[in-house]
């Protein structure tokens, strides 16, 4: 489904080179971690992938269902199906939370040569799916995540996700900020998502949201590249031993430590 290669990135606005030759293939059916200390490049990935324009390919590829999309600006990203949560979402004042999601869900719909959801068949999902995120109707009525709570906000987030039902969901951080309860709704909705046909990009610092998000693979991003790969027990080895025993950490003189 996507297939990231030799992937160079900047911040535009200085010029600083933040990712430096990521590789990254994710299957349909599959939930990849991608975990590591702060400025490693996590975020960016991300919001390389959306189209960010703060952010410019200096080199690589990246394929999205056999399409370059690289070139394609953020909208068109998201009618084929990939979807971005931020780490800090936006509020849009002025746009209703319900407008926002069914006129996404109509453009999509309308790029697949399928017919827009009537009212009541938007309303009567809408309404489902805000009540299986423990989320207030008034809320939802609200602009988008406008006076919402952290908690709120991401929880908004899930529920746009599960409503578009994205061929590939990258969530930047999608726990930060959550107190235990909020965490695991949140990840009620990740699970919720998950199925054969689609994947998911977990953007993580902590182990506690695999606890009940479980990944096929944990990936450690270390200076703009990934330096480690594994399975789910990976993340609980980084959990209790933090990041400087791994190869091409910026303290470890790039040995790697063993026990």
């Amino acid at each position: 489904m996507l297939k990231i290669t030799n992937l160079y990135a900047i911040a535009s606005e200085k010029q600083i080179e933040i990712l430096k030759g990521v590789n990254l293939s994710v299957k349909a059916g599959e939930v990849h971690a991608i975990m590591g200390p702060n400025g490693s490049g996590k975020s960016t990935l991300a919001n390389v992938l959306a189209g960010q324009p703060d952010y410019a390919v200096t080199q690589g590829s990246v394929m999205f269902n056999q399409d370059d999309i690289l070139q394609l600006p953020p909208n068109e990203r998201a009618l084929k199906g990939l979807f971005l949560a931020f780490q800090y979402p936006m509020e849009l004042p002025g746009v209703r939370t319900w407008q926002f999601i069914k006129a996404a869900i109509d453009a999509r719909r309308r790029q697949n040569g399928e017919k827009e959801l009537s009212a009541r068949e938007f309303d009567k999902q809408f309404k489902d799916t805000i009540e299986s995120m423990d989320m207030s109707h008034d809320l939802m009525r609200r602009s988008v995540n406008e006076g919402f709570s952290g908690g709120e906000k991401k929880r908004s987030e899930m529920i746009q996700m599960l409503m578009l039902n994205p061929k590939l969901a990258v969530l930047d951080e999608t726990d930060s900020g959550l107190d235990i309860d909020a965490l695991k709704t949140v990840a009620d909705g990740i699970n919720k998502h998950r199925n054969k046909e689609n994947a998911i990009i977990l953007i993580t610092h902590y182990q506690r949201l695999l606890n009940y998000v479980k990944p096929d693979y944990v990936h450690v991003l270390i200076n703009g590249k990934i330096a480690k790969s594994g399975g789910p027990e990976l993340a609980k080895e980084l959990e209790s031993k933090g990041y400087d025993w791994i190869k091409g950490y910026p303290n470890n003189g790039n040995s790697e430590k063993t026990k």
